[in-house]
């Protein structure tokens, strides 16, 4: 199998010198409109395929984005490996603006999404207790690294609906009760969703503010988030940049079993599946359900 990396993130990530045959893809899926077309080409002998998450222009809001259609589409187009790279929010002294963080783990807490393409007529249940996938993790490091970026190995994000940020109470019970490391809102269910169409999913949360929990922070102010984030793009771009060299155009099967996660997760017989609901699951779960 041929490797193509799908980078989910904002609009500056994909200006990188040395794609080659770019070109913005429209890409029609059963579950709407993504949340923009998808720019893909080739960078170093690899298929990229980048989609804005939210939008050219910052578009959708967190909530409004269609989390469903956008990982159809990047699995529909061949992409075999997600990068999401994201603004986040710290709840970790060391962990410091422009620093970035390796996610592995997520406590959800959005309530307004889409989380699923499975549901009545076609159920399925796969295992999200790891729900980032070690390998990529580990190239997504070793290329942040190399772009000379303060990185920090494993982190817990709590994602939340949005579009406010936390209120300080919020703030210190997620850090200081929950434990939780960083803080956004657009990891979930993108995560859960990748899982679900069998992608390996990586979280890079790039570390914009101290939320409102830090004493000499104050209330998040949304221009500091900016000037850092901005800041962080040049790095960004370059980590990504590396992606390739490090996963190679050739790709095995996920040591972590990633690619397998539909093997035994849907419960419903054959003659009892919705056949619409069957069809729309083509790209996601087609390995499966077609054999």
């Amino acid at each position: 199998m041929k490797t193509m990396i799908g980078v989910i993130g904002g609009s500056g990530l994909y200006e990188i010198e040395g794609l080659e045959g770019a070109k913005w893809q429209t890409v029609e899926t059963p579950w709407g409109p993504p949340s923009d077309d998808v720019l893909t080409g080739t960078l170093n002998g690899v298929k990229m395929a980048f989609l804005p998450r939210h939008g050219r222009g910052h578009v959708q809001s967190p909530t409004s984005i269609n989390y469903r259609a956008n990982i159809d589409a990047l699995k529909r187009l061949g992409v075999t490996d997600v990068f999401s790279v994201s603004a986040c929010g710290s709840f970790r002294e060391e962990m410091a603006p422009g620093d970035f963080v390796i996610v592995d783990q997520f406590i959800d807490r959005t309530f307004a999404r889409e989380k699923s393409f499975f549901g009545p007529g076609c159920v399925a249940h796969v295992s999200v207790a790891h729900p980032t996938c070690p390998r990529l993790g580990a190239a997504a490091r070793a290329a942040a690294e190399a772009a000379g970026v303060t990185v920090h190995d494993g982190g817990t994000y709590l994602a939340m609906e949005g579009p406010q940020f936390s209120t300080l109470a919020e703030s210190k019970l997620y850090r200081e009760v929950w434990g939780c490391d960083v803080i956004g809102m657009t990891n979930m269910p993108e995560a859960k969703l990748a899982r679900e169409a069998e992608l390996c999913y990586a979280s890079v949360a790039m570390i914009t503010d101290y939320d409102s929990w830090h004493p000499d922070h104050g209330e998040v102010e949304i221009t500091e988030i900016i000037a850092t984030l901005m800041g962080n793009a040049d790095k960004a771009r370059d980590m990504v940049a590396r992606l390739p060299a490090l996963l190679g155009p050739e790709r095995e099967d996920c040591p972590h079993g990633c690619d397998k996660a539909l093997e035994y997760a849907i419960l419903t017989q054959p003659p009892a599946r919705n056949e619409t609901l069957v069809a729309k699951l083509d790209a996601v779960a087609g390995r499966v359900l077609n054999r």
